[in-house]
């Protein structure tokens, strides 16, 4: 572990392999997964095929008597033949939704591939829709479509829609944007509160009438790097970003903590001890794995936008060593602080799937982080892998989190190793 190194130049450049072919990602459809239980008066409203309502309870592990806030509108074989008009079979499932569920204070139509491929316009849908529910439900559309995207676009966008309809805001105040469990959200909020920032604010709120405000003393601190939509919308509202490493780790952790406090002009000191206690809780547990991880080669296939915090941590938190770090779409602004803390390794951009299967299997890492298409064939192979997709489903932000972030790569391993005695 070398926490205490100096951190690099962070406007360096590293050079940066660029694919382009076939891909084999989840469509943004899934993030409805975290988003679903994240805003409590929200519902989710997929305009898609049976296939969609397939992977959606699939990835979300629903049983069939459950009543979750996601649900499919399934575009029939007579919706695409234009035996019924589209738009009105859309209007009846909304009416029967919100008469079954009054509690729904905002409803997202999410467009799916089937529904951009027929070019269903529903952002003049929920614009239709809302004049006819509001106050009581606004209703907004956002592309959670699989096509030319990565699963983790889909609360880019989700986020993005979001944006308008925040309020103006011309008081100073911290904005943390990115989808976290609420038990994380809570501990950033008093670390913040000991740290001497007060007007703290989370976007996505827990419910739908709690939207934070936004202007030109807002400063944005991301929680997720693959908001670079929402980001953008932000900034046109006034908004700042201050730069740091993601908070994943004691180091990460720390330093986007630090960043957020130097931009407020809090003093050094006070920052290094309203975080003392839960840094050394999170280098402890660190320390529980660091015997089975350091050494152990790494390679990520692109995937979640996630995958360069990762390496860093991994890397300099755990002695991991990163063979080829490959992320779906790189951001280098978002990424800067975590790109100057990576060690030299290849950094992919994009995918080729069969390009980077070849790289990896004369690699031979030991563990292997990818998506489910490709987890089962390369374990068939003899590789240890790492689903990506569980990254995202678990909370791992955070001084707290720091030691289940660390397990969720350590066990794998370990089941190899069960395996090969």
């Amino acid at each position: 572990m070398n926490a205490h190194a100096p951190i690099p130049n962070p406007n360096c450049e590293k050079p940066v392999l660029r694919e382009r072919g076939q891909h084999e990602v989840f469509c943004g459809l899934t993030g409805i997964v975290w988003l679903h239980r994240k805003i409590q008066d929200a519902f989710f409203l997929i305009v898609g095929s049976r296939t969609c309502a397939h992977l959606m309870q699939s990835a979300a592990g629903v049983m069939i008597f459950a009543e979750p806030r996601f649900a499919t509108a399934i575009i029939e074989e007579r919706d695409l033949a234009g035996m019924a008009d589209m738009h009105d079979e859309l209007d009846r499932v909304v009416t029967q939704l919100l008469a079954r569920r009054p509690d729904i204070k905002m409803l997202f139509l999410v467009g799916s591939c089937p529904s951009e491929v027929i070019k269903l316009d529903l952002s003049r849908a929920a614009e239709r829709l809302s004049q006819r529910t509001l106050p009581r439900t606004r209703v907004l559309a956002y592309s959670g479509s699989g096509i030319e995207t990565t699963f983790t676009q889909g609360e880019d966008a989700c986020l993005a829609a979001l944006v308008p309809l925040m309020p103006a805001d011309q008081d100073s105040s911290l904005l943390v944007v990115g989808t976290l469990a609420d038990i994380i959200e809570d501990q950033f909020r008093s670390l913040f509160q000991a740290i001497g920032i007060d007007r703290v604010t989370f976007l996505p709120p827990r419910r739908a009438g709690e939207l934070p405000g936004i202007g030109p003393k807002t400063q944005i601190l991301l929680a997720q790097p693959f908001l670079g939509d929402t980001l953008k919308a932000l900034e046109a509202r006034g908004a700042t970003r201050i730069d740091a490493p993601f908070p994943l780790g004691a180091e990460g952790s720390e330093l986007w903590f630090r960043a957020a406090a130097k931009a407020f002009g809090i003093d050094h000191q006070k920052v290094t001890a309203a975080i003392a206690a839960p840094l050394e809780r999170a280098r402890l547990a660190l320390s529980r794995h660091r015997e089975r991880l350091t050494g152990k080669r790494i390679f990520f296939f692109p995937d979640s936008q996630l995958e360069i915090p990762l390496a860093r941590f991994l890397s300099r938190e755990l002695g991991m060593v990163p063979v080829e770090v490959g992320t779906p779409y790189l951001h280098r602004q978002v990424h800067a602080a975590d790109l100057a803390l990576l060690p030299d390794t290849q950094i992919s951009e994009g995918q080729d799937v069969d390009r980077q299967l070849a790289r990896c299997r004369a690699a031979k890492p030991d563990l292997t982080v990818c998506g489910l298409g490709l987890a089962n064939p390369l374990e068939a192979e003899g590789l240890a892998t790492k689903w990506s997709i569980e990254l995202v489903f678990s909370p791992i932000h955070g001084f707290e989190q720091a030691g289940d972030l660390a397990e969720l790569f350590a066990r794998p391993l370990a089941r190899a190793e069960k395996l090969r005695v």
